[in-house]
């Protein structure tokens, strides 16, 4: 695809017109009518501004592409991966887990991932199996990454989970309320600070980060990209560094760092 198909087909999946773009970037409709059939191409200034308008990279307009990828939102179905953790948790008797799995996906009914058709489940289920696949078979973790959102995103309460304490105490530490602009950087240091305490519950997070990054090309804004990418310099190395010091996480550390900064990395290339 050339620079004035790529415009056009951005512009046209956000539904917006000519009119609408040109007055945006400050320009006439001819303008942008000329880019898109290709007899001229915009300055640097205006792919930029066309990428913020876009919310995509300089990349995905200015690139002359030959041939468009195909994309998937989901790699497993969440039914088989539902299947899996409840067998594993019967196999090794996981009486968290087991409760944990049906609570989770009745609390997430109905619910989407940001911007996409994927039940919500899919996350909690990607965090459990991601734990498993590690040869992590704690009960409290497996469940505690089941239920790691059900009080912030579903409007349960903490003494309502059918778990033991132990699991109670690792879904509150990964627990944030909402916070306001003037308020975030105080809350979030607060936040991550408490976590830090609890290798448990730093590894979890430092799961549910690498699970959140492979998902934010699609669900999050490139200034919601930006902010991801700045906390989780900020707050990560210092997690990682918890869940390393414990012997039976220190080859998932070394995953989950290798991971997350590979794909920090991707992105910063590709912003």
């Amino acid at each position: 695809m050339s620079i004035g198909s790529n415009i056009k087909s951005l512009r046209e999946e956000r539904h917006f017109t000519q009119e609408q773009v040109a007055e945006a970037l400050g320009i006439t409709f001819q303008a942008v009518s000329s880019w898109e059939r290709d007899e001229y191409k915009p300055d640097t200034d205006k792919l930029i501004k066309l990428a913020e308008l876009f919310d995509v990279s300089v990349s995905a307009i200015a690139e002359e592409r030959q041939k468009a990828f195909k994309t998937k939102e989901a790699i497993y179905n969440w039914e088989h991966m539902k299947t899996f953790v409840k067998t594993t948790a019967r196999n090794f008797r996981l009486r968290d887990t087991l409760k944990a799995v049906d609570y989770a996906v009745e609390a997430h009914e109905g619910q989407k991932r940001k911007k996409s058709v994927i039940p919500y489940i899919y996350h909690p289920l990607n965090l459990s199996c991601h734990a498993l696949s590690m040869g992590i078979v704690e009960d409290e973790v497996i469940a505690a990454c089941m239920l790691h959102d059900v009080v912030e995103d579903c409007g349960k309460k903490i003494d309502d989970l059918p778990v033991s304490d132990e699991t109670k105490e690792l879904v509150r530490l990964l627990t944030h309320e909402k916070s306001k602009p003037e308020n975030r950087e105080q809350m979030m240091d607060a936040y991550y600070e408490e976590i830090s305490r609890n290798p448990k519950a730093a590894l979890i997070k430092c799961i549910d980060r690498c699970n959140n990054l492979t998902t934010m090309s699609w669900g999050l804004s490139r200034e919601r990209i930006y902010r991801m990418i700045a906390e989780t310099e900020k707050y990560f190395p210092k997690l990682l560094k918890v869940v390393k010091a414990e012997p039976e996480y220190s080859n998932a550390s070394w995953l989950l760092q290798y991971q997350m900064e590979s794909m920090l990395d991707i992105y910063k290339r590709l912003m």
